[in-house]
């Protein structure tokens, strides 16, 4: 497999199956059928190369004897060799007619090395013409299968084991120059836990090969078999008993498939006008409480699509839930949670979450917190996301059987059921952990309890990438609870990882063009963006994401926004490449550039912020609308100060957010920094929130020689030492302190007799964490203990969930500049 920092780029897939063939019953038999050149060396083929040395004769008269001979190689094949000719594109050697002359014995020489370089099968297969076989098979393709299926009905064992090892690997020449994602890779390690799959097309009376010569022969194939199992062009949807089926939508009736959410969203055309009316966001704004989730805004171009009403009681089979789903749901959810659900398979909370994400609008709920709620919002995504792949894939493989069914010379345009790539999903968490935690839930969600476990490719290799170590963790390390929930496991921040889905199986480090989800970080999609004028860029495998999902987005601010940014304005932009499209598949929304329009996204955070905000107002385009849960916070952070502390709010004025900046800064150097100058005034720590004001500042002290020190998340494990312990013992008057540096590392700062909040904190509590530090002064001095805590109108926000929504309100709309809250004992 390609390693995950680097893209792969999709490539030519050669006629023939290259370099790894499965050697059946002692012969070299290849599953995925004979290349041509290797056809004419076998002594047993005397029948077959008969046939090809003829030719084809010219005219009508030609026409039809070929046709005449074809019928009659048909005619008198057995209902085996029928199926085995359209599995494997050959007749199977015990079954060659020989024509009864004495042949003198040839002998094929292999090299030692018996894995063909790809480059050499490749001139082999360009040089070769097509085999007389699957001249037959293509007229095999378009007749009825009814002998197929009595076959099926006689061999059951063969057809079960036949579907467990996925569907059928061979197409026609026009279905493989039309691939989109053909690319055979590398063999996957050893080590990985999928197991290989076995040669199950055994005949009666066949020959066997020797128990060694299998097993080395079902670990060459297991690529092979990957890449034609996950591959939507060449596989049809199967149900349970093996059988191809040309329903898309996995059993569902005709009444519940026009009223499925996933139908109605992608098969709904826009008219110019209503596109207009999006790009104009004249939004119409409706606010509705629902009992879980509260407070709701409802905002729409498009008047048709207004608000909902939650659902008391869901019934699993009227969600429209994939086949699979319904069972496996209950049980991955119930698992998921401490307590178990009473006779439901959703709680309250997922209830209406799901109501809103199967509707297909644009969600943003910021509540959403690790300790509390964080698993429940993951299972829910990640069904709503399996949901839409499933029946997405289902589509396509029912639309290729029915191709496949159809008469030839007909053309159809009724089978648009593709984006201009395959990408389907695109989650976007923030560590390695959670990316874990993701895909185990994808997995669990595909395999039932009844049946067995499905084959996982790449599984141990994304255990030992994305997993921790507990031995890595120091010990007696102390840390508040939220701070554990959020930090747990691998928290590394750049990695992606591709996700084939199709159905019984699912294909992690899948190239991307061959992927149906994509797990990333900001920081690990961004370097596979690039920016404008790097060589080595790539962005056309988000160019047809439908459904978007951001998780943990609060936590992007702590990392480097301006990454999220960068992946918003790349997404649903037109490829570059065609990437071996067919464009007779691809649905007319996609090929007019309007795929941003029928994007979901799912915003879920632990805070609202305006930089959060301004992502669902101006970076999604969703025409069925889109909900926000905007509740007032319940709490404020000032009440759990236990400190008796005295909290000065001053309020500075500015025109607009972006002078706000400026203002602050000279409002501090100019009315609240002479204040603090005094060797009286020592031990005060300056929490900046922004790096780029810590700099700013960080470089006015210098300028001005002040007698300070400076600590932010890029200071060395020494440097925080020299400057906690300057900062303890006085040496330091000032100690200018990072958010970010106590996001990621919670230290206690002892000694702190003076705080100044540059401005409000992102999380309401660290105001109260950070306040609850003076305690550790010393008893005695808190008499005097200060705080001050700098605001402006635009930080309504951030000040409500200090302060409390009514404070705040009172502190914004008031003509003084200064408010005075006291906390603590006063006694």
């Amino acid at each position: 497999m390609a390693p995950e920092s680097s893209l792969p780029t999709a490539k030519p897939r050669p006629l023939w199956p290259t370099g790894r063939g499965l050697l059946a019953h002692g012969s070299k038999h290849n599953r995925l059928g004979t290349p041509p050149v290797a056809k004419w060396k076998r002594n047993s083929e005397a029948g077959s190369r008969k046939a090809t040395e003829k030719g084809t004769p010219r005219g009508s008269m030609g026409k039809r004897r070929a046709r005449q001979q074809r019928q009659q190689l048909i005619s008198s094949l057995s209902k085996k060799q029928k199926k085995h000719l359209k599995d494997f594109g050959e007749e199977h050697p015990f079954y060659d007619r020989d024509s009864g002359k004495d042949k003198p014995t040839q002998i094929c020489e292999l090299s030692d090395n018996s894995e063909l370089s790809s480059s050499e099968s490749d001139v082999e297969s360009d040089s070769e013409p097509v085999s007389v076989y699957h001249k037959l098979l293509a007229t095999l393709k378009t007749a009825p299968d009814s002998d197929n299926e009595e076959e099926e009905e006689s061999d059951e064992e063969s057809v079960k084991d036949d579907t467990e090892g996925g569907s059928d690997v061979v197409v026609d020449e026009a279905e493989t120059d039309d691939e989109e994602n053909d690319n055979i890779g590398p063999v996957p390690e050893t080590g990985n836990e999928a197991p290989p799959q076995k040669n199950t097309q055994e005949e009666s009376g066949g020959l066997t090969a020797s128990s060694d010569q299998k097993t080395e022969v079902a670990e060459e194939f297991t690529d092979m078999q990957h890449e034609a199992e996950f591959s939507l062009e060449t596989n049809f949807i199967e149900d349970e008993s093996g059988h191809a089926s040309a329903d898309p939508e996995g059993g569902h009736s005709s009444i519940q498939v026009v009223k499925d959410p996933f139908k109605y969203h992608l098969d709904e055309e826009l008219e110019e006008k209503e596109i207009d009316k999006v790009l104009a966001r004249s939004k119409i704004t409706s606010q509705v409480k629902w009992p879980a989730l509260g407070q709701l805004v409802f905002s729409s171009t498009l008047e048709k699509y207004g608000t909902i009403k939650p659902e008391k009681e869901i019934d699993l089979k009227q969600l429209h839930l994939h086949k699979p789903l319904v069972s496996t749901w209950p049980k991955v959810n119930s698992l998921s949670m401490q307590t178990k659900l009473k006779d439901q398979s959703f709680t309250p909370l997922q209830r209406e979450l799901f109501c809103i994400m199967n509707s297909y609008r644009d969600l943003f709920y910021p509540e959403r917190t690790a300790l509390k709620n964080g698993e429940e919002i993951r299972h829910i995504y990640c069904l709503h996301a399996l949901n839409h792949i499933l029946k997405a894939n289902a589509q396509v493989l029912g639309n290729n059987a029915k191709r496949r069914d159809q008469k030839p010379g007909i053309d159809d345009d009724g089978f648009r059921d593709q984006g201009l790539t395959r990408p389907k999903v695109l989650i976007v968490v923030p560590f390695r952990e959670s990316a874990l935690r993701v895909v185990h839930i994808l997995i669990g969600l595909l395999e039932s309890a009844s049946q067995k476990k499905i084959d996982v490719s790449n599984k141990k290799r994304f255990k030992g990438e994305f997993g921790s170590d507990p031995e890595e963790k120091p010990p007696n390390l102390k840390r508040p609870e939220d701070y554990e929930a959020v930090f747990a496991g691998n928290i590394d921040d750049h990695f992606r990882i591709g996700v084939a889905v199709l159905q019984k199986g699912m294909r992690l480090y899948a190239p991307f063009y061959s992927s149906d989800i994509i797990i990333a970080s900001p920081l690990g999609l961004r370097t596979v963006i690039g920016a404008e004028g790097e060589k080595n860029r790539d962005f056309d495998f988000l160019s047809s994401i439908e459904i978007l999902i951001i998780d943990e987005v609060d936590i992007y601010l702590m990392q480097n926004w301006e990454h999220v940014l960068h992946l918003l304005s790349h997404l649903n932009l037109l490829p570059l490449e065609s990437h071996g499209v067919d464009f007779s598949r691809v649905r007319m929304f996609s090929l007019n550039n309007q795929t941003k329009y029928y994007r979901q996204t799912l915003l879920f955070g632990a805070l609202q912020d305006p930089q959060i905000n301004s992502i669902f107002n101006k970076h999604c385009y969703n025409y069925r609308g889109q909900v926000a849960v905007r509740n007032a916070p319940l709490t404020c952070s000032i009440s759990h100060v236990v400190v008796q502390l005295p909290h000065v709010f001053r309020k500075l004025e500015a025109e607009n957010s972006i002078s706000v900046i400026d203002a602050r800064f000279h409002f501090f150097i100019d009315k609240v920094l002479p204040e603090y100058r005094d060797a009286i005034m020592s031990h005060t720590l300056i929490y900046v929130p922004s790096y780029f004001d810590y700099v700013r500042l960080r470089n006015y002290f210098k300028k001005e020689e002040l007698n300070f020190t400076h600590v932010c998340e890029y200071t060395s494990k020494s440097g925080i030492s020299r400057a906690r312990h300057f900062f303890l013992k006085g040496s330091k008057q000032f100690l200018i302190l990072t958010e970010r540096f106590h996001f990621y590392k919670r230290y206690s700062i002892r000694g702190i007799r003076n705080l100044i909040f540059y401005e409000l904190p992102t999380y309401p509590h660290f105001y109260s964490e950070v306040c609850n530090m003076m305690k550790l002064a010393g008893s005695g001095e808190e008499s005097t203990l200060t705080c001050t805590v700098l605001y402006s109108k635009y930080d309504a926000q951030r000040l409500a969930a200090v302060v409390g929504v009514e404070r705040a309100a009172q502190m914004l709309q008031s003509s003084k500049n200064v408010h005075l809250f006291v906390t603590g004992d006063t006694e």
